[in-house]
């Protein structure tokens, strides 16, 4: 039983991380990959391969790699409606300096500023639970560290941007990675 789950688990977190990567091309528009965000690409990778190694070295609880694959799952579900959302702005990769051309505000989008971001913090805190290891929370802070960076480099360009002033009432209503209460 322990080996299927973690073959179960395995296939959830390469499913989603698999997504993830399908993004980068498929629904993002730069015209090169940043240097920050091949970072992040980098820092995923490195991430994806320690859950990886944890999951398959150490023993885990049925109910944290069920827990884990059940945020993995929602991550995906918040993943695919931001696109959904999105699919016309045609959003640039990570630090690109590109200045905005418009401003996404439905879908996940009316809640939360990042939806992207929260995805991908969900599935990562996600595959540590399902590892239940400490050390699969330092992924998880240098995968925060860097999204944080990230969307803080996309609001300065939104603000700065002719939406700056829309850009700042939407902040007002809508969380950075997290709805607003």
């Amino acid at each position: 039983m322990d080996f299927l789950v973690d073959v179960l688990v395995t296939v959830v977190g390469l499913g989603v991380f698999g997504q993830h990567i399908w993004a980068l091309r498929g629904h993002f528009a730069s015209d090169r990959m940043t240097g920050g965000a091949r970072l992040i690409s980098a820092g995923a990778l490195a991430s994806c391969l320690t859950m990886l190694v944890l999951l398959w070295t150490m023993d885990q609880p049925l109910a944290a790699q069920l827990t884990g694959i059940v945020l993995m799952a929602g991550s995906l579900t918040l993943f695919w409606t931001a696109v959904q959302a999105s699919n016309a702005a045609r959003l640039r990769f990570a630090f690109d300096d590109a200045l905005p051309k418009s401003l996404v505000t439905m879908g996940p989008y009316r809640r939360i500023r990042h939806p992207f971001y929260a995805s991908y913090l969900i599935f990562w805190f996600g595959w540590a639970v399902a590892t239940w290891s400490p050390w699969a929370l330092l992924p998880v802070i240098v995968m925060a560290t860097l999204y944080t960076i990230a969307a803080r480099h996309e609001e300065a360009l939104l603000g700065g941007s002719e939406m700056g002033q829309a850009y700042a009432q939407y902040r007002t209503q809508a969380g950075l990675f997290w709805p607003k209460i």
